[in-house]
């Protein structure tokens, strides 16, 4: 089983930043990828980013432009990956999930962020 630590969400202003974080534990297993999930209430959950173990990064169409420049960010050793989400608006509101690819997925319990005024 894998053991998450996930940090950084909270309530920040429109147009603010936060800076996620997830340490993940436990698994004899490499992680192929790491990266994070959102869902917001109502919604399914959605892709925001990924980092593979190579450093090749994919983003969703919905962040693209504000977290793009190298926000994503993995460090190998630590099995943590980071974040940072800058010009954040309302709609950003959600459960942010991280999560990691082994043989299977693996889903922390989720860290909520709030964007509003």
């Amino acid at each position: 089983q894998v053991q998450f630590v996930e940090s950084g969400g909270g309530l920040v202003q429109p147009g603010g930043s936060l800076r996620l974080s997830c340490a993940a534990s436990g698994s004899r297993f490499r992680f192929a990828a790491m990266g994070w999930y959102r869902q917001a209430p109502g919604k399914e959950r959605e892709l925001v980013a990924t980092v593979t173990s190579g450093g090749t990064t994919n983003y969703a169409d919905s962040v693209t432009g504000r977290f793009t420049i190298s926000n994503i960010s993995r460090d190998n050793a630590k099995n943590t990956v980071y974040l940072q989400m800058n010009s954040l608006k309302p709609e950003d509101t959600a459960v942010y999930y991280c999560n990691v690819k082994a043989f299977r997925d693996f889903w922390g319990q989720g860290t909520q962020v709030t964007v509003s005024s």
